[in-house]
């Protein structure tokens, strides 16, 4: 006769624990993309601060949309192909963000995303 092990004591408290953890930052991630998206249409422009890319992608939201500043088309962008930190800043995406025909006019260098030719 033993005593019971701490993973039978503890171990489901401790799960529960963890599953709520998650869904409070999964919730928390949401609500300040959401803050965001609505500063951005409030005030028309950049925002700052900006969410960081992995709390966008906890929150859902997988694709960005982006306007380029040289001929104002838009276009949706992954997040999850942008070679940058998560811990990057959304806002700080713009700079580096434009179009093919933009670049090819300024002469600056054009990154293909995957699959395009």
């Amino acid at each position: 006769m033993g005593t019971k092990s701490r993973e039978t004591i503890y171990g489901a408290s401790i799960r529960a624990a963890a599953e709520r953890a998650a869904e409070a930052r999964k919730q928390a991630d949401r609500l300040a993309c959401e803050a965001w998206n609505k500063r951005m249409l409030g005030f028309q422009g950049p925002s700052q601060p900006s969410p960081a890319m992995g709390d966008a992608l906890n929150a859902g939201y997988l694709y960005l949309e982006v306007k380029c500043l040289g001929c104002n088309t838009h276009q949706t962008v992954p997040l999850n192909i942008v070679r940058r930190l998560k811990a990057t800043p959304i806002h700080e995406l713009e700079r580096c963000m434009r179009c093919k025909n933009c670049s090819q006019v300024r002469s600056y260098p054009y990154k293909r995303r995957p699959g395009e030719r």
